[in-house]
């Protein structure tokens, strides 16, 4: 029998109780012990709740009982999760947790305590919920170069993202409806600003090459100012508008990451990625293109994942799963180099051609969509070009970044 603790009785934590007790007998099979949570932190009470026989509310007596061997951070947040969990795995107890922001934060440095004391920090839930990508990206593709990855990481989003097109409903309206359904919070400000996609994106950039990318390095931009309008665009183009998360290696010294709307059409791997769903793209210099694909947040989906590496973790007990992720600082490319098209949106008639050309070159103009407006395509420019260039654009409504 492999005692086990859990940190937190939220959503995730009760999941991955209910996993445990569902699954119990296959997942001893598979894990060679039964696994058995002996504590349950947390502040609150749960009159009632079974777990109430195990439930303490004092984080060292896990941290002092020598019997429990792996730790399972569900909390979320930085602290105290950052302090438990470092006192954990120097207590000797192996860690497994969901929580994107302690290990974009803080990764590197827990990997290397883990290391170093033979334990194992695993983190697999914290990226894609459900879906399987950190440990693909550790073990499954290291025989490839990790060009790319691009995901759709946040399904509050993709959900907003796919009411708009599906229904011709405005952002607000599609924020509300999310907010109802339990998808997006009262603030929902993490998910619709671009943070949560930007803390994963940074873990598996991390994971890819081998060397910490700090997440506030990141270029990232939110869905707020996606309107309707943009939607009937996309729709014009055959394309739709997906909120990616994107780390693209140009070449072997220079590396990019950014988080922002982008409008793809079909031939796009992700084009197809709706609802609440998540999807993680990897392009491999030798494998070529790898997709990921499911339900990247939820109860369940997430807290399988907590349980599969308490699994890995149970298999491996005084024996570290080696993770490449140095704390070395990968330093990323300026945002202002990164080309990409663009789709301009103007509140002028076609007059202001000229103008236009004079500014860009020869542009893919656009059919009317929307009255009184005119809407064009540039070639490819740097971001730095696009920022110099939109406050000479006679009559500027909007801009999305294109990638076809």
């Amino acid at each position: 029998m492999i005692n086990i603790a859990v940190l937190g009785y939220g959503t995730i934590g009760s999941g991955v109780v209910e996993v445990l007790n569902t699954n119990g007998e296959s997942i001893r099979k598979r894990a060679g012990a039964k696994i058995n949570i002996k504590y349950v932190l947390d502040i609150r009470e749960f009159p009632g709740d079974p777990i109430s026989e195990i439930l303490v509310h004092d984080v060292n007596i896990i941290l002092n009982d020598p019997q429990v061997k792996i730790v399972v951070e569900v909390m979320g947040g930085i602290n105290p999760a950052y302090s438990f969990v470092k006192e954990a795995l120097l207590k000797g107890k192996s860690v497994v947790t969901s929580n994107k922001e302690l290990v974009a934060k803080h990764g590197a440095e827990l990997l290397d305590i883990a290391k170093t004391r033979n334990l194992n920090f695993l983190f697999e839930a914290s990226v894609g919920g459900g879906i399987p990508i950190i440990r693909p990206l550790n073990q499954s593709l290291t025989a490839d170069e990790i060009v790319e990855i691009t995901g759709i990481l946040n399904g509050t989003t993709n959900y907003m993202l796919t009411k708009m097109s599906e229904e011709g409903i405005g952002f607000n309206e599609a924020l509300e409806d999310a907010q109802a359904l339990g998808y997006a919070e009262r603030d929902p400000s993490a998910d619709v600003d671009g943070h949560d996609a930007c803390r994963k994106i940074a873990i598996l950039s991390s994971l890819a090459y081998g060397m910490q990318v700090d997440f506030e390095d990141i270029y990232t931009e939110g869905i707020a100012n996606i309107t309707d309008v943009d939607i009937l665009y996309a729709k014009a183009l055959d394309a739709r508008i997906k909120l990616f998360a994107s780390s693209i290696r140009e070449d072997d010294e220079n590396v990019y990451a950014m988080v922002a709307p982008m409008m793809i059409r079909a031939n796009h791997p992700l084009y197809s990625v709706n609802d609440v769903f998540n999807g993680i793209y990897v392009r491999g210099n030798v494998i070529g293109d790898v997709m990921f694909y499911g339900s990247g947040a939820g109860k369940l989906p997430t807290a399988s994942a907590v349980v599969a590496d308490v699994v890995d973790a149970a298999k491996h007990l005084n024996k570290n799963i080696w993770t490449i992720w140095s704390s070395k600082k990968l330093d990323l490319i300026n945002i202002d180099l990164v080309k990409h098209r663009f789709l301009i949106r103007v509140n002028k008639k076609k007059e202001i051609l000229d103008d236009i050309k004079a500014l860009f070159g020869e542009v893919e103009e656009l059919t009317e969509v929307v009255k009184d407006e005119f809407a064009f395509i540039t070639p490819l420019i740097t971001e730095r070009e696009m920022k110099d260039k939109k406050e000479r654009i006679p009559g500027l409504i909007g801009s999305i970044r294109i990638r076809f």
